[in-house]
């Protein structure tokens, strides 16, 4: 018989593979000593020696050779890295296993999946302790569910409702339930998936009642797969990092008096702005613009793990409460926060205007820069309108009226640039203390707002022109013109009300410019601002360069706001390259990245817009929930074939009208006109019409509210009576089927 070392040193050097039967083969046992070995083996486990798993013996903290495994990050190299699933803590912390993905799409998981893994030879690298490959991905994503908490009877205590109705609900762990009260929101980890009776559950996180705002933005989070919590690694970096405290090979930008004007709420000041008028000779008139904005590329390196997060992210997330960053908070609201009176490094750019806003010429510097006030755009607006406070009572005459005077003249050129002019206010949410909506209204936009915002663009402009002289890689922001098809579709609906869209020709802004400007303060203004940005494409970012239709720029790039967005802080290691002003700049070969780098923060970008909004919509839904049956004011915003969706004056609200509730007649689809018409009446319900609802239903969960018409449609300007809504059995031959409904109107980002 082997020796119990024998036995041991045989279970090591075969982890996972060691049976009774390969044990035996091995050491030659044959006959009646495998009786003696099966009781060695019973000896070694019960002093925890060896461990039995599948009728394989292993040592404990081993792995097996075949395990299935959680797949919960990427290393430095982007490569998954995973865990057991079925580990004892008591062993300590799990194992790291690089987890090597195969070329079929079966043995291709992705981040977060639960995957089928087997134990190779091959290097394990820096940050893991095993490497495997993939056998097969066997679940997609097992991260946490979320959901609302039950608890009602003594057969089933506690239960979660998922929020995705294709999930199952899962019965709740009851011995920790994290103070959870019946239609919480909560977050679970599955514990058992056994094959009978229900899925269990532990709650992970409570985030408390389904009426405030953190929850309604959890659920948004979780539905659009946005990433909100930082791994240790980038909280460490953010932790370790040092304010920058000597001027070093950096301009002292110190004593320009720039301020920061921002929402009363910010926290992470990414620009400063300075103008004075230029002194030089044959620019009279003409003004300096100061641009500075924060060095975020001091502090996230290339290839750190918070430049590897924040590509993840791609952008910051908005939400009415609060932001879930795309950097930790130690950097985006405190180290690169340009904070009043605070020393803090930058990248500045100075600009030189004529009296006409035409752009002379610019340069970029690395600075050490100190905010001379921070100021609110209501404040800021205020104190030019003559209301001033202590603070822009000193800052009026040599801070406030030169950046006023600056802003006069750049707003000629922008005029005589002529971009695209639309007029569709955004609502915004205010909330109570405890996260619940007070009210919704849509905010006035001030001329301090179009100042910054002019800024800001010009500044964006100029770090394009920067790179694109010096051959510098760079990732631009553009705008394409309309496809032929939406122009086609946006000249129908003009004729519906005896407007026409030039057929040849290039199209430019002014054109529908020209065109909003006729239906200005009339009825049909916002109708018809509605149809023409449904019209415009989406803003992405790319190398290719196609301009920026919107804006009516050849070359744009963003270089502004490097706290919020991943973009602009490519473009400020460009500029750092590209002029020398440090050695972080952009690392060797990102010109083969920097297309699906563009792709990837793109889809971020239109992931956060559909987060945040709805998120709104949600809110909205909670906050009219106890309205049911109250009557409202509204316009038609959208026109599909089951239905009209509509936008209440009084809140902004949207919600939906089915088709099938409308009235007696038949409604048919109209998309050039954007309208439904009845066939027998010739009523119509065109986009833009005013009309008067009754809320039916609020579904919070959703997001959705369900309207019933009041208002008589139009025949040719005529108004009809109708009788009471009826249900109806079904289309004529023919006629209209039903199709799912979703909103239209998507703003699209300059």
């Amino acid at each position: 018989m082997p020796s119990r070392e024998d036995i041991l040193a045989f279970v090591a050097d075969n982890p996972g593979r060691a049976g009774k039967r390969e044990i035996a083969r091995h050491f030659g046992i044959i006959g009646g000593a495998r009786i003696h070995l099966k009781k060695m083996l019973k000896d070694l486990a019960e002093e925890g020696l060896v461990e039995k798993r599948n009728k394989r013996m292993i040592r404990p903290g081993d792995l097996p050779r075949v395990f299935v495994a959680n797949l919960i990050a990427r290393d430095r190299d982007g490569d998954l890295l995973g865990v057991p699933v079925d580990w004892d803590d008591e062993a300590g912390e799990p194992p790291k296993i690089l987890v090597l993905t195969g070329k079929t799409r079966s043995t291709q998981p992705g981040l977060g999946d639960r995957a089928l893994i087997r134990l190779t030879e091959a290097e394990a690298g820096p940050e893991a302790q095993y490497a495997a490959r993939v056998v097969k991905v066997l679940e997609k994503k097992q991260g946490a569910i979320l959901g609302i908490f039950r608890k009602r009877d003594k057969d089933r205590p506690a239960y979660l409702e998922p929020i995705d109705r294709k999930q199952r609900e899962l019965d709740i762990d009851p011995t920790d339930l994290k103070e959870a009260e019946d239609g919480d929101l909560v977050s679970v980890q599955v514990t058992r998936s056994g094959r009978y009776g229900h899925p269990r559950a532990s709650i992970v996180e409570r985030f408390g009642s389904m009426n405030s705002e953190k929850a309604v933005s959890e659920i948004a989070l979780h539905s659009h797969g946005i990433r909100h919590v930082f791994p240790a690694s980038v909280e460490a970096q953010a932790e370790a990092a040092k304010p920058v405290e000597k001027l070093g090979t950096r301009e002292d930008w110190r004593q320009i008096p720039l301020i920061t004007i921002d929402p009363p709420d910010a926290k992470d000041h990414d620009d400063a702005v300075y103008a004075e008028p230029d002194e030089t000779s044959g620019n009279e008139g003409g003004h300096v613009v100061h641009v500075a904005i924060a060095d975020v590329a001091y502090y996230v390196t290339p290839g750190s793990p918070m430049d590897r997060e924040a590509n993840l992210r791609g952008n910051s997330v908005y939400f009415p409460d609060r932001v879930i960053p795309m950097l930790p908070e130690r950097i985006s609201n405190q180290l690169c926060s340009l904070r009043e009176k605070e020393d803090k490094p930058a990248l500045g750019v100075r600009m030189v205007f004529d009296k006409t806003g035409r752009k002379i010429s610019h340069t970029f510097h690395r600075v050490l820069m100190r905010s001379a006030a921070k100021l609110s755009y209501i404040q800021a607006q205020k104190a030019i309108d003559g209301v001033l406070d202590d603070k822009t009572e000193t800052l009026l005459e040599g801070v406030l009226k030169p950046l006023w005077a600056a802003y006069d003249a750049l707003k000629k050129g922008r005029d005589a640039r002529e971009p695209l002019e639309l007029d569709l206010p955004e609502r915004k949410i205010k909330l109570k203390k405890d996260g619940t909506v007070d009210s919704v209204y849509v905010p006035e936009r001030l001329d301090a707002h179009k100042l910054i915002e002019e800024f800001m663009i010009q500044a964006n402009v100029a770090a394009a022109e920067t790179l694109e002289k010096k051959k510098s890689p760079l990732l631009y922001r553009v705008h394409d013109a309309s496809t032929p098809e939406k122009l086609e579709s946006l000249k129908d609906f003009l004729s519906t009300i005896n407007m026409k869209l030039p057929s040849s020709g290039g199209l430019r802004p002014s054109v529908f410019n020209g065109i909003l400007a006729k239906v200005k303060d009339t009825p049909q203004a916002h109708l018809v601002n509605e149809v023409v940005l449904r019209s415009q494409a989406q803003a992405e970012y790319t190398p290719q360069n196609i301009g920026h239709f919107g804006l009516n720029l050849r070359r744009y790039a963003h270089f502004t706001s490097p706290i919020r967005r991943y973009a602009d802080l490519i473009v400020h290691r460009g500029l750092i390259s590209a002029l020398g002003l440090g050695s972080d700049g952009l690392p060797e070969g990102i010109e083969t990245k920097l297309e699906a780098i563009g792709a990837e923060i793109s889809a971020a970008e239109r992931r956060a817009m559909l987060a945040e909004r709805d998120t709104i919509d949600r809110l909205i839904a909670l906050w009219m929930s106890d309205r049911v049956g109250a009557t409202f004011q509204g316009r038609i915003a959208g026109v599909v074939k089951s239905g009209l969706f509509i936008r209440l004056e009084e809140s902004g609200a949207d919600g939906f009208v089915p088709a099938s509730t409308i009235g007696l007649d038949y409604y048919r689809y109209d998309e050039g006109s954007h309208a439904l018409i009845g066939d027998k009446t010739g009523e119509t319900y065109q986009l833009g019409d005013q009309v008067e609802v009754r809320l039916v239903e609020a579904a919070p969960f959703a997001g959705a509210l369900t309207f019933e018409l009041l208002s008589n449609g139009r025949i040719a300007g005529k108004k009809i009576r109708k009788a009471a809504p009826k249900a109806r059995r079904g289309p004529p031959k023919g006629g209209r089927t039903k199709t799912s409904s979703s909103r239209k109107n998507r703003r699209r980002s300059s």
